[in-house]
């Protein structure tokens, strides 16, 4: 059900604007659902909305690049933008607000309050890049905080993410439950991500590797391979014959907690993650594999 009175997508800018419209939904006891992004959304963006608009009342989606997630040598200056472009996608999946804050709306001052969850952000992608995970906890934090959701929606393709969100909402008994939406792929398996656009043709063509190689270890797992590094083995075998695939990261971890495997006591399902640089675009890729 849309929000009452909607004409067409309403775009909020500030924090005061959020909470006072979402105020006679929550008052009317209309349930809301969250859609965090940073923008230049795309469909995987879309299945977020679309599973968001069949399980809530009203449906809001930030688009907010967080510089806190963002390390000194990364893209955060480049990261592609386009708030026309994404309205008119929200407004064809039936979202009812766009929450488009300015940095200086979100941080009025340098902020010095942050939230760290501490084990799962130092580990795999929180190793590679220092501070990411925190940044992400601190922003999706704040947005709870502000938007006050019944539910909120998030990706698998970040699937080390979605588990540090989760663990933080079970940590500081936020009241609101997390979903998390299959990964959204090309016709080729390419996940789809917004910083896809920074791909040239030949660096397209061989993005497809990634999934080829979760794949692969995938069967291999389901043939009884339960061993870390042999998985691994099979992962950057497939990647190092696509010249120009560069691994830079690939983690095999329970899925439930992301913790390390012990062959001997596998878990019930595997999550393996992967990032690779293709050119200069550093992409990531998931799966997580039932184990029988």
């Amino acid at each position: 059900m849309p929000l009452e009175g909607r004409l067409a997508l309403e775009t909020v800018t500030t924090i005061a604007g959020l909470r006072d419209r979402l105020k006679p939904a929550r008052r009317a006891g209309k349930s809301i659902g969250l859609v965090p992004t940073m923008g230049y959304l795309h469909r995987g963006h879309a299945s977020l909305v679309d599973r968001a608009r069949a399980e809530n009342d009203v449906v809001v989606t930030s688009v907010f690049v967080n510089p806190l997630q963002f390390g000194p040598n990364e893209d955060f200056a480049r990261y592609p933008r386009d708030l026309d472009a994404d309205r008119k996608l929200l407004a064809a999946h039936g979202a009812d607000i766009v929450f488009a804050p300015a940095v200086e709306e979100m941080y009025a001052r340098p902020i010095v309050t942050h939230i760290e969850v501490e084990s799962l952000s130092a580990r795999m992608e929180g190793e590679r890049r220092p501070g990411h995970f925190r940044g992400v906890a601190t922003v999706v934090g704040k947005l709870f905080n502000i938007v006050q959701p019944d539910r909120a929606y998030f990706g698998e393709k970040d699937y080390q993410q979605l588990q540090v969100i989760r663990h933080m909402v079970a940590d500081l008994s936020f009241q609101l439950d997390i979903v998390g939406v299959p990964t959204v792929r090309d016709a080729d398996g390419v996940a789809l991500s917004s910083r896809n656009v920074y791909l040239s043709a030949d660096e397209r063509a061989a993005a497809p590797v990634l999934s080829r190689s979760l794949a692969a270890a995938a069967e291999a797992i389901g043939a009884g391979v339960m061993e870390p590094d042999r998985i691994e083995a099979i992962i950057r075998g497939v990647l190092d014959a696509e010249p120009l695939a560069e691994p830079d990261l690939v983690a095999i971890a329970a899925a439930d907690t992301l913790e390390p495997i012990d062959p001997k006591a596998p878990p019930s399902a595997i999550a393996l993650m992967i990032a690779v640089r293709i050119g200069r675009t550093r992409l990531i890729d998931q799966r997580v594999v039932a184990v029988s």
